[in-house]
Parts: structure tokens; C-alpha cells; sequence
């Protein structure tokens, strides 16, 4: 049985909607790392501290870790049972992020940290734009030889995969 699930993904790829989605069929408690990570008005902490912090939350022994940060995948995949990559086109993700903001702007989520209210930049909109050629080189060595990865490429992709479970 799965019990420790890393979601990945470009921000609007829909992971916090697959990741609660997972967690209900496996009963499983998502952590958003996102949350964990901003600090209010969103500062960023130190690398070590982070890393700390991340260290912690992977020794429960059931979870789903919804969330990038490629600087401690390592400290995550050996305690995981499966990876799920959300691997969708930079189009469908920035389509996804600005409706995001749109709908929650000026608002804070559960998936954020106090104080991190929905906002949008153009360097937020340039990384997205620039997931492929930026982070994903770095998630492929990070993933390195690790398996079971689940890399799906589209939302129907997404929808076929819950459904089969």
C-alpha cells in the first residue's frame, strides 16, 4: 500500500488538487510545503533551516508532500513510496496560475503560510513560463534512478490516472 506520496510539478499544474484528491482515496494527511517553506509576507527561510524543517516532516510515517523545492527532494524521495509528477504544458500551468490568482486574489489559501495572501508578478509568471528549461533538468537528476515515478502529461492523463485507482 502506498503510504508516502512526493507530488510534484510547475505551480499550476494542480497539485494541491491532485494531492487532496490522492489523499482522499489513500487516507492519507496532505502537507503542503508551500506552507511550511513562506514565512508571513512571504519570506523565504534560510536553505539550512528549510531543510531542517523538511527533514522532520518526512519522518512521519504516512503523507502526501505536495510541492517542488527541488533542493530537498533528496531528503524526500528515499522515504517515499511513489512520485507523482504533474507534468503538464507551460500554457495549461499559466493559464492555471493567473486563474488562480484571479479567483483568490487578496486572500490567503490552506495551502500557504499566515500572511502569504494570493499574489502574482511577472517573475512568477516568468518561472512558470521557464519550469521546462529551468527545474526540470533538476527534478530528472534528482529523480535520478528512483521508481515508482507516475509522470502524467495532461489533464486527461491526470483524470485517467485517478480514476483507476
Amino acid at each position: 500500500m502506498v503510504e508516502r506520496v512526493v507530488v510534484i510539478g510547475n505551480s499550476g499544474a494542480g497539485k494541491t488538487r491532485f494531492s487532496r484528491l490522492l489523499a482522499q482515496r489513500f487516507d492519507l494527511p496532505v502537507v503542503h510545503l508551500d506552507t511550511h517553506f513562506w514565512r508571513p509576507g512571504w519570506v523565504q527561510p534560510g536553505r539550512d533551516e528549510w531543510r531542517a524543517q523538511v527533514a522532520e516532516l518526512v519522518k512521519s510515517d504516512r503523507w502526501i508532500l505536495d510541492g517542488n523545492y527541488t533542493s530537498s527532494l533528496d531528503l524526500r524521495l528515499p522515504r517515499a513510496d511513489l512520485v507523482v509528477w504533474l507534468d503538464l504544458d507551460r500554457v495549461t500551468c499559466e493559464y492555471q496560475a493567473v486563474r488562480r490568482w484571479w479567483t483568490n486574489r487578496g486572500k490567503e489559501r490552506v495551502d500557504r503560510a499566515e500572511g502569504c495572501h494570493e499574489a502574482i508578478d511577472w517573475e512568477f509568471l516568468t518561472y512558470v513560463w521557464r519550469f521546462r528549461r529551468d527545474v526540470v533538468p533538476r527534478i530528472e537528476v534528482a529523480l535520478g534512478d528512483f521508481r515508482p515515478v507516475v509522470r502524467l502529461r495532461s489533464r486527461r492523463e491526470v483524470r485517467q490516472y485517478l480514476a483507476r485507482l
